[in-house]
């Protein structure tokens, strides 16, 4: 059995006997039109699992509260823009709570609180608990209503209960409601600079540019490490639009030299590639804001989307006015996006140097803290873990609405063990920012530790959409995938996963990383040769790494080596900390030594400290 925190949604048809009395053909026929047309696509489109129908109802669970909430606003207005008075009518409740997973069936309080909402909710309406409205917070454009504490059937204590106002939604003025918003993807600006040493600058622009069009819900914005798929390739905006499927592309180069900076910027159309706005903006290098502000604003003008107040107040707000910090800042960013600890050691002096330059500066503290909370918990560096949290916490402290802060702090929690905590603001973060790689990526090696292998992997592989070109997703899902007896996936993975591993390697040879997941998969599609000398070539570059040798134990453990395998986890695995010897009891590199004496007897010494 296996716990979890999920977002529950509860539906049933408004007096369903009456309507199967009065014409059972009629009403069986629409029902299941409207389930495959609205109730089926919306649940899908918002990333949840249908878990069980009944001959009336729906229960489904989402990745996150707000997801749900948008599902349940975008059904029950198509339902009114659909359906007359007489016809079906849906209620639904939503709840975040704990359940227990038993195969595709979910049971537990917090299914049987769903379901109690749902008796609540007025006919066409959505009733939801406190924990969602609380979630939900500002993110969407609804109005709660209290209704108070209310005494539900069988739950032992009152359940606070809000009504969603729908009508109080302007959905003419919601684009995020519709189907219908724009497509845009920013390919990475060009470095024009003629130093490649300031190619982070003009990614960082591209970064934040595609951050800010994010923020604007009439928009739909592919996400960073999609678009940088495309760096340093020459493509046709018609190609990006068919392979992305997007309308829209913006295209850009960056020029710095000293004090100045040279930003050119255009709006393309993937339809016919005519220019739909294009503009160069020549300025003094402390203008770099307003000069992104100014390229946000052109997009939503020429593409006609409505910018909604607390949006535009969002991609105003400065993250810092020390432009020094925020260099330092954009340098750390791009040193610890390759996760070795060689980089994330640079990574981190870049952030603490953008903290002292500006001691507000919320996006450094986060990055502080994830160079902090990789060290501890990747290569067992001695970093307090009460430094960690202090640090994570004052990213939050200065800016609650930035996703990275959310993120940083579950990653932060996850290194204290602090596991329920740490879901939370996992979940708080990726209803901020869907498209997180670092969220979704280590929120599924927190699921991964504490035995949830399913969301583990469908969170790795919402970060591999995501970030295409990322090998250790590729590599992770081989493993999961072979652990959840998919077998032909794990093949797919597997070979993904040399492909991009081998690519890692070429761009970045003094990285044992790329080398250590990509032997353990290479010996799963029967390239043993290969996976030994890969093998070899992570342990001459990192011998003493921790996770060298634990991956080498992997590898080792596949090949048939048992007794090589065991000697390394019996140096490494009393290193690793309680979610790297978590992850270990669920590896299954190791379904060969399970049986094994020695195996058993490491893990009973360890457990019992």
């Amino acid at each position: 059995m296996e716990r979890r925190l999920t977002a529950i949604l509860a539906a049933d048809v408004v007096g369903y006997s009456r309507l199967m009395g009065n014409d059972e053909a009629g009403t069986l026929a629409q029902l299941k039109e409207i389930r495959q047309a609205i109730v089926d696509a919306k649940i899908a489109e918002h990333r949840g699992r249908i878990v069980k129908l009944t001959g009336d109802g729906v229960l489904a669970e989402f990745p996150s509260v707000v997801n749900a909430v948008s599902c349940a606003t975008e059904i029950q207005t198509a339902m009114r823009a659909r359906t007359p008075e007489s016809a079906i009518q849906f209620r639904v409740g939503i709840n975040l709570g704990d359940v227990i997973v038993d195969g595709d069936d979910i049971y537990g309080d917090g299914v049987n609180v769903a379901a109690r909402l749902e008796s609540l909710a007025q006919p066409g309406g959505i009733a939801v608990s406190q924990s969602v409205r609380d979630h939900v917070g500002n993110r969407l454009d609804v109005t709660f209503e209290d209704r108070g504490e209310e005494h539900l059937k069988n739950i032992e204590k009152p359940v606070r209960v809000y009504n969603v106002l729908l009508e109080e939604l302007d959905f003419a003025e919601t684009p995020s409601m519709k189907d219908d918003r724009p497509s845009i993807a920013v390919l990475p600006f060009n470095n024009m600079s003629g130093d490649p040493e300031q190619e982070y600058f003009s990614d960082g622009i591209t970064e934040d540019i595609i951050t800010d069009l994010s923020k604007v819900s009439g928009l739909s914005v592919i996400a960073r490490h999609s678009a940088f798929s495309y760096k340093g390739k020459a493509v046709k905006v018609q190609q990006v639009g068919r392979e992305l499927g997007v309308a829209f592309v913006v295209e850009g180069s960056v020029r710095k030299a000293g004090k100045r900076v040279r930003v050119t910027g255009q709006l393309v159309s993937c339809n016919d590639g005519s220019h739909l706005w294009a503009e160069r903006f020549d300025r003094d290098l402390t203008d770099i804001f307003a000069i992104q502000d100014e390229i946000t604003h052109a997009i939503v003008d020429q593409l006609k989307v409505k910018l909604l107040p607390r949006e535009k107040k969002s991609i105003e707000q400065i993250p810092t006015e020390n432009i020094e910090a925020y260099t330092y800042y954009l340098r750390g960013r791009e040193f610890v996006h390759r996760l070795s600890k060689h980089n994330l050691q640079i990574a981190r002096r870049m952030f603490a140097r953008a903290v002292e330059l500006d001691p507000r500066y919320a996006r450094a503290y986060a990055g502080l803290a994830d160079c902090d909370s990789h060290l501890h918990m990747i290569y067992q560096v001695d970093v307090p873990i009460d430094g960690i949290l202090a640090t994570s916490s004052k990213a939050l402290e200065l800016d609650s609405n930035l996703a990275e802060a959310h993120s940083s702090r579950a990653i932060a929690l996850s290194a204290a063990q602090q596991i329920e905590e740490a879901q939370a603001e996992f979940e708080t973060a990726i209803a901020v920012d869907p498209n997180s790689f670092e969220a979704h990526f280590f929120f599924a090696r927190l699921n991964f530790q504490q035995g949830k292998i399913e969301r583990a992997a469908a969170e790795y592989q919402r970060a591999a959409e995501i970030k295409p070109g990322d090998y250790q997703c590729a590599c992770l899902l081989s493993q999961i995938y072979l652990s959840l007896g998919r077998e032909q996936e794990s093949k797919e993975a597997a070979r993904r996963g040399v492909e991009l591993a081998e690519r890692e390697l070429t761009a970045h040879p003094e990285d044992s990383r790329p080398a250590q997941l990509g032997a353990g998969v290479l010996v799963r599609l029967g390239e043993i040769d290969r996976a030994r000398e890969w093998l070899a070539r992570a342990v001459a570059i990192d011998p003493d790494d921790t996770n060298t040798q634990y991956n080498a134990a992997c590898t080792y453990a596949q090949l048939g080596d048992i007794e090589v395998a065991l000697d390394l986890l019996e140096r490494t695995l009393p290193k690793l900390g309680p979610g790297g010897r978590n992850w270990a009891k669920h590896d299954s590199d190791f379904d060969p030594l399970r049986n094994h004496p020695r195996f058993q007897q490491l893990f009973d010494r360890i457990d019992k400290g």
